[in-house]
């Protein structure tokens, strides 16, 4: 296969130190220097067992450069048709103490029982990223740390099973560090299941307030859509204002999604709240200002201020049909900053998000907002929808984010993705997710795949040059089956399509897959 890594020139000699656990550093062979050597591996050529300025321990026969470089002639690969454990690394000393940040292009076949670019011995706590899986494109990973006592140890680490692989390439050493500021989750949902009689626990089975345990996972944002004037009474400004309190007395931060809607709007539909049927177009820009503003400055006025804002949700096609279609992008401009302003007189710091679909299509995200460029839209950040089962690679998904973030020097973050921890449903309404075939390869439907997948997408956020991925918000961490929490809210018996992507199990508790709010 094209992407297999095999050995071309030398045999796989599994040393005599086949299968021995990796888990203290060497002793340090390789020359100590203030910067990396050969991190593009083309010093060597193709099937060298030690790259130039590199060391390897453990089963070091499964380590070695080969042809098909992301750039240049050559990669390092890991492989063995026998199960191996094995580190490529490289010391370096005589570093300016501060903060540095390792950056990789990596493939993976997946499989393993662990693969990973770490810093370590660095004086402060050893920093991973784990390679994504089953990924024949090539995909930028990140890790950062602080270094303290003038020295590092760069690692590619694999304890993998009998034919997996991976590829690195084009490694880089630099002053600066990465993170993630929002690792959030939209909880829109959950007022209505405690309603309804919805319960959760933590992870031991303690009864508690699901806010306070997300919280304590490490979540920092919650995401709350709001409607106009909903069938079921449910996500409109007075939810929205009760469940801000709860969201910023835990600490956490504040997103509001503006649907301009009664009900769901995405990109196949956009319907007006039946309040405004028949407005005109000027009206309407009237009408939007009014309720964004109305719902903003009720969340100032109860110290609950928004810290950003969706002028509406997944407006691909536009908003508020058919006056602000993509059909006509000067009325679509004008609605949409009317909610701008509204935003922004209440809270000149609230930051405002334009939110669209499927993260995977670089060319319809760049054609949407090189419209907004010329049509006049004001925005502070760009926020995309990723579902790896719908919207492509993680490769793709990393293009989009790259590309929007240096095509129009804003921000971006993930406003919504999600897995699911099983295939099996705990109400009578067939999943949206429910067979392998729907998987995204190498991520099983189990909270260890829920976590990977969190986990993958964290990690091409935080990779988006220059500090400008943000972060991520899970959707949705608490829409468990709860009788009469549906997701239509025109029909109480309606069940929810979405309980086997929760982060809270069909025994009530958190799931293990909420570690990925730990995420740097």
């Amino acid at each position: 296969m094209m992407f297999h890594p095999r050995r071309t020139i030398r045999a796989l000699l599994l040393p005599l130190l086949a299968g021995l656990a990796l888990t203290a550093l060497p002793a340090q062979t390789a020359q100590a220097a203030s910067t990396l050597t050969n991190g593009g591996f083309e010093s060597d050529g193709a099937g060298v067992a030690t790259p130039t300025g590199w060391s390897e321990y453990g089963d070091t026969g499964a380590s070695y450069t080969e042809s098909g470089g992301h750039s240049g002639s050559y990669r390092l690969s890991h492989y063995s048709a026998s199960a191996y454990k094995v580190e490529t690394y490289q010391y370096l000393s005589g570093l300016t103490n501060g903060n540095y940040t390792l950056t990789a292009w990596v493939r993976s076949s997946g499989g393993q029982n662990s693969a990973y670019i770490s810093l370590k011995n660095c004086g402060s706590s050893e920093q991973r990223t784990d390679l994504p899986v089953s990924t024949s494109s090539w995909v930028r990973i990140v890790t950062s740390i602080a270094v303290t006592n003038n020295q590092c140890t760069v690692s590619v680490y694999s304890d993998a099973n009998a034919g997996n692989w991976i590829n690195v390439d084009d490694l880089t050493f630099a002053s600066g560090s990465t993170g993630l500021s929002i690792k959030g989750a939209d909880i829109s949902s959950l007022a209505k299941s405690e309603a309804k009689g919805g319960v959760y626990k933590t992870s031991s089975g303690t009864t508690g307030d699901a806010v306070t345990i997300l919280k304590g996972a490490g979540m920092n944002y919650a995401r709350l859509k709001v409607w106009v004037n909903p069938a079921d009474g449910y996500n409109d400004k007075a939810h929205v204002l009760a469940m801000a309190k709860r969201i910023k007395a835990a600490g956490m931060k504040l997103l509001v999604d503006f649907h301009y809607s009664d009900t769901w709007a995405d990109p196949g539909k956009q319907t007006k709240p039946a309040a405004w049927s028949g407005h005109s177009y000027s009206q309407l820009k009237t009408d939007v200002y009014n309720h964004t503003y109305d719902v903003l400055n009720a969340l100032k006025s109860q110290g609950t201020t928004a810290d950003m804002v969706q002028i509406g949700n997944e407006i691909n096609g536009g908003m508020l049909w058919s006056e602000g279609s993509t059909d006509n992008w000067s009325q679509l401009a004008g609605l949409i900053n009317s909610g701008y302003s509204a935003a922004k007189a209440v809270s000149s710091a609230t930051q405002v998000a334009l939110h669209l679909a499927n993260a995977g299509d670089d060319a319809t995200v760049r054609w949407w907002f090189d419209n907004a460029k010329t049509y006049g839209i004001n925005y502070d950040v760009i926020g995309l929808s990723y579902y790896g089962y719908w919207h492509g690679s993680l490769a793709a998904a990393q293009t989009t984010l790259d590309d929007v973030a240096s095509r129009y020097s804003k921000p971006v973050f993930i406003a919504e993705t999600a897995y699911p921890f099983t295939l099996a449903q705990d109400d009578s309404l067939e999943n949206q997710i429910d067979t392998s075939s729907e998987l995204v390869t190498g991520y099983p439907a189990t909270a260890a795949g829920q976590l990977a997948w969190m986990n993958a997408v964290a990690n091409i956020v935080e990779a988006v040059p220059n500090g400008r991925g943000l972060g991520v918000f899970y959707w949705e961490a608490t829409w468990t089956a709860v009788t009469g929490n549906g997701w239509d809210p025109t029909d109480a018996s309606s069940g929810n399509g979405w309980e086997n992507q929760a982060l809270f199990g069909y025994d009530d508790k958190a799931l293990s897959s909420m570690a990925w709010f730990s995420h740097r």
